[in-house]
C-alpha cells in the first residue's frame, strides 16, 4: 500500500482569513491526501517546525495580508537553514502578479491566485513532489 501524500495546509503572518485554506485542505482530503491544518497566525519557525514534525512532503501557505514577500521566502530559508530540501513548498492567496517571479526565486514551486481550480493545485503537488510517496 502506497503512503498518502501528506501537506501541511498554513496560514502565516496575522492574516486572519482562513476560507481559502480550509477549502484547499478539503479539496486535497478529498483526493486521497492525508492534510495537517496548521489553523490561523502561524510564524514562519512554527510552520517549519510542525511541518517536519509531521514529515510532510508538502507545505501550502496561504496568505492575504500582503506580507507574502516576507514570510513565504523566511519559510525557505528556515527549511535551508535545517538542511530540509525535499519538501515542495507552494503558495496561494491574494498575491500580486509582479510578485510571484521573486517568490519563485525564493523556492516557492508555485503560487496559485483566487479563483484557480482546485484540481490544478492537486495535480502541481502530485507532479512536484521532491521525495517518493
Amino acid at each position: 500500500m502506497e503512503r498518502k501524500i501528506r501537506v501541511l495546509v498554513a496560514k502565516p503572518g496575522l492574516d486572519g482569513h482562513d476560507r481559502g485554506a480550509k477549502v484547499i485542505a478539503r479539496a486535497l482530503r478529498d483526493a486521497g491526501m492525508e492534510v495537517i491544518y496548521t489553523g490561523l497566525r502561524q510564524t514562519p519557525e512554527q510552520i517549519v517546525q510542525a511541518g517536519m514534525q509531521e514529515d510532510v512532503d508538502c507545505i501550502a501557505m496561504s496568505i492575504l495580508s500582503g506580507a507574502h514577500n516576507h514570510l513565504f521566502p523566511r519559510v525557505m530559508e528556515l527549511l535551508k537553514e535545517r538542511k530540509v530540501d525535499d519538501i515542495l513548498v507552494i503558495g496561494g492567496g491574494v498575491i500580486p502578479e509582479s510578485d510571484i517571479p521573486f517568490l519563485k526565486s525564493a523556492g516557492i514551486a508555485e503560487i496559485f491566485g483566487p479563483g484557480t481550480p482546485t484540481k490544478v493545485t492537486i495535480d502541481f503537488i502530485r507532479a512536484n513532489l521532491k521525495r517518493n510517496s
